[in-house]
């Protein structure tokens, strides 16, 4: 098919988002189909087979945009409505496939176009303004909440990303629409000597000492200030702790809490990497941490943490619960106590190893390029599906 996929994001940068683009964009590369991208101006181009990336021109001087909902993003969001129709005037699609708020538009041209579209929900909107804090507005919310029913209504096919949002289309009675496709692929990377490893370990670490590693972003919701008070209550000798990602001004506010509590010379942090680099540092630890406070969305990063073959130690919330379990990991309540008592467990219990194990073969059986192909393919079939019903 010829597929018109609208993304309002910097393509590529490491995030959320745009991580996910980037899998979408591989497996429908994968599956022999045509793509126009019609993205942000910033970001790296990628190169698939098949795939032709359109970008807004740069003309608000715009050099980077934060993660989460923002005013920035109103005018690019403009521009990539007119990108949009200019390349539907010059072109024909079969199908509209659009992420986050470009559905709100996107689900009107494929209306107009009498083609189906695709909605890619890696969140709910309205939930996103908490989250990140953007507005307590309940007007601003009940706007967000009537666009989100509209998409749903509207598009003829629904992926989901978790979960969570599936049992959200359950309650508007549209999971008939739904494909849940997790974010569970990892970027491609070479592979690591055992001499390479121990190399960019000794950087952090004695040989005595075991390493606990958190990846990910630094916003509010990830609950990095609760695994800073968990290490506070740790033993000293216990382990080291290494921070992976964040922005430079997170970076330098969490310096700051790790300094007023006496664990600088033990807690380490190397800001943003590059995805190809990350699986080097999981390589190089003994437990991974999710200490993540609030969302419902499954962390990408839970997925490669479940191949490792390392202990996980993650809040015990719906945000992680929706897919670990004390059979493959270590839940911990939302506070600093049990969590150092989860990272304890982690780091000097058997069972805990045996827990990683676990969750290795899981992942190996479950997690799988084809399984995500034919997961693709079903919602691109419902798509198609759903719009020859509502024609008929």
């Amino acid at each position: 098919m010829k597929i018109l996929m609208l993304a309002p994001e910097p393509f590529f940068q490491p995030r959320g988002t745009p991580i996910s683009v980037y899998f979408r964009l591989l497996a429908l590369a994968e599956l022999g189909h045509e793509v126009d991208l019609v993205t942000y101006h910033l970001g790296e181009d990628k190169n698939f087979r098949n795939l032709k990336i359109h970008r807004i021109p740069s003309i608000f001087f715009i050099k980077k945009i934060k993660v989460g909902p923002s005013f920035t993003k109103i005018p690019l969001d403009l521009l990539l409505l007119c990108k949009s129709i200019r390349l539907l005037i010059s072109k024909r699609y079969d199908i509209i496939f659009s992420h986050e708020e470009a559905s709100w538009f996107g689900t009107a041209l494929a209306k107009l176009k009498k083609i189906p579209h695709l909605y890619d929900m890696h969140s709910s909107l309205p939930q996103q303004l908490e989250n990140f804090r953007f507005s307590r507005s309940k007007f601003l919310k009940s706007i967000f909440s009537a666009l989100e029913r509209y998409v749903l209504r509207n598009s003829q096919s629904i992926i989901v990303i978790c979960m969570d949002l599936l049992q959200k289309l359950e309650k508007e009675k549209v999971n008939h629409k739904a494909t849940l496709i997790e974010n569970f692929l990892d970027f491609d990377h070479p592979g690591y000597s055992e001499s390479r490893i121990e190399q960019e370990r000794s950087k952090f670490a004695t040989p005595e000492q075991k390493i606990v590693l958190y990846t990910g972003n630094f916003e509010d919701y990830q609950g990095i200030p609760l695994f800073l008070d968990a290490c506070a209550t740790l033993d000293e000798k216990a382990a080291v702790f290494l921070l992976v990602g964040g922005i430079p001004s997170h970076v330098d506010e969490m310096k700051k809490k790790a300094s007023e509590l006496s664990i600088s010379d033990r807690v380490f942090f190397t800001g943003q990497v590059a995805p190809s680099e990350v699986p080097l540092y999981i390589a190089m630890a003994d437990v991974l941490v999710s200490p993540r406070t609030a969302g419902t969305n499954t962390p990408l990063k839970i997925y490669s943490f479940l191949k490792s073959g390392k202990p996980i130690v993650a809040t015990n919330l719906w945000t992680h619960s929706q897919v670990l379990n004390g059979k493959i990991a270590v839940l911990a309540q939302p506070n600093p106590e049990s969590f150092a008592q989860g990272i304890l467990f982690a780091l000097n219990d058997k069972r805990a190893i045996e827990r990683a194990h676990m969750a290795r073969d899981m992942a190996e059986k479950d997690y799988t390029m084809d399984n995500y192909n034919k997961k693709m393919t079903e919602a691109l079939q419902k798509a198609c599906t759903g719009n020859k019903n509502k024609a008929s």
